[in-house]
C-alpha cells in the first residue's frame, strides 16, 4: 500500500467531502478493490473516514478533518506546482503523482494549479546531444538517502588513491550536471564526488539523520567555502564599459565592478594562482590592462612570449 496514494485519496476526499470507491478508483487510475482498500486503511489509522450506506451514500470525511496538506493556499498551490511542474517534465512518476494532486486540489485552485505545472519544461539535453539518464549510482545512493542506511564507499581520492570508509549518506547534489554525495564520517560532514566513487554498497546498518541537518543550507556552505578557496588572488583589471557584461558573464561571481578610473570600468577578478587568472585575461589582448599584481602580469607577460615564439614564424 503506497503512502503517496493514501495522500491523494485524503486530499480528494477533503476537496469533495464525500466519495465513493469507484470515484476514486476512477480519479486515481486504480481499481475498485484497490480504492475500497485505500480508503478502509484510512479508516483503521484513526483518520475520521467512514462509510456512509444507502443509495447516495459512500465515504465521508467527518468533522471537516484536515491535514496540512489541505491547508494550500492559492498562492501556494501555485508555488508548489510551478516547483514540481518542470521535474515532471522528464519524470514520469512525477507526472503521475502531479496529475493526480491536481485533481484532489479543490476546484477553485486546479485551474492555476494546472497552468503553474504546466508553464516551464525543462530540456536537459544540449543542442545535438541525448538526454542524460541519472547515473545508477546516483539511484542507489538516493535509496541509501531515503532508506537512511549507511553506506560503504571505496572512493578515490585527487591524487586517485583509492580508500575505504563507510558513511551516513545525508543528501545529494547536482551541481552543473556534477553530482556530490553529503554525508557523516567519522571525520564529521564530508562532501563526495559521486564520479570519484568507484562503489557504493549499501549496509542494512540504519542510522539517524540529524534533526538540524538541512541539505540546502549545508550546500550552501560547501559551495561559500569552495568559492573562498577559488578566490585566493585577486587582479585589478582596467576595460572599456562596453565589455564589461561580457568579462561578468564569463567569470560569474569571480569579477566584480569596483569603480570606474576616467573613462574605463575598474574590476576586481578573482581565482586560485596567478596563471588562472592570466589565462582568463589572455584573449582580451591589448584591449585591458591588468594593474596588478605583478604576478599576474608576469604571468601575462610568459604567455605572451610562448605564444610568440610559436607563432613568429608564420606570415
Amino acid at each position: 500500500m503506497r503512502a503517496d496514494r493514501l495522500v491523494a485519496v485524503l486530499l480528494l476526499m477533503q476537496a469533495r467531502g464525500r466519495v465513493t470507491a469507484a470515484e476514486v478508483a476512477d480519479e486515481l487510475e486504480i481499481s475498485v478493490a484497490t480504492a475500497r482498500r485505500d480508503l478502509e486503511a484510512l479508516s483503521t489509522a484513526g483518520i475520521p473516514v467512514y462509510p456512509q450506506p444507502g443509495r447516495n451514500g459512500g465515504w465521508q470525511l467527518v468533522g471537516g478533518a484536515r491535514t496540512d496538506l489541505s491547508g494550500l493556499t492559492a498562492t501556494e498551490a501555485q508555488a508548489l506546482f510551478l516547483l514540481v511542474g518542470p521535474a515532471a517534465s522528464i519524470a514520469p512518476d512525477a507526472k503521475a503523482a502531479l496529475r493526480k494532486l491536481v485533481r484532489a486540489l479543490p476546484g477553485t485552485f486546479r485551474e492555476h494549479a494546472q497552468a503553474a505545472a504546466e508553464a516551464v519544461v525543462i530540456d536537459p539535453a544540449r543542442w545535438g546531444a541525448h538526454a542524460k539518464e541519472r547515473p545508477e549510482l546516483v539511484r542507489r545512493l538516493q535509496d541509501a538517502v531515503v532508506r537512511r542506511n549507511r553506506v560503504r564507499l571505496v572512493y578515490s581520492g585527487r591524487g586517485h588513491e583509492q580508500s575505504e570508509r563507510t558513511v551516513d549518506p545525508l543528501g545529494l547534489v547536482d551541481k552543473d550536471d556534477v553530482w556530490y554525495l553529503i554525508a557523516w564520517t567519522d571525520r564529521g560532514q564530508r562532501t563526495f564526488r559521486v564520479d570519484r566513487i568507484a562503489t557504493a554498497e549499501e549496509t542494512h546498518e540504519s542510522f539517524e539523520r540529524p534533526d538540524n541537518f538541512d541539505l540546502s543550507a549545508a550546500w550552501a556552505d560547501v559551495v561559500e567555502r569552495m568559492e573562498e578557496r577559488r578566490s585566493g588572488l585577486t587582479a585589478t583589471v582596467l576595460m572599456d564599459e562596453r565589455h564589461v557584461w561580457v568579462m561578468r558573464d564569463r567569470l560569474g561571481r569571480n569579477c566584480e565592478v569596483e569603480g570606474t578610473d576616467g573613462d574605463r570600468v575598474r574590476l576586481k577578478i578573482t581565482a586560485p594562482t596567478p596563471l588562472m587568472i592570466a589565462q582568463e585575461l589572455a584573449g582580451w589582448g591589448g584591449s585591458i590592462e591588468v594593474a596588478g599584481p605583478p604576478s599576474v602580469q608576469a604571468e601575462l607577460a610568459r604567455l605572451g612570449r610562448e605564444l610568440a615564439d610559436r607563432y613568429s614564424g608564420i606570415r
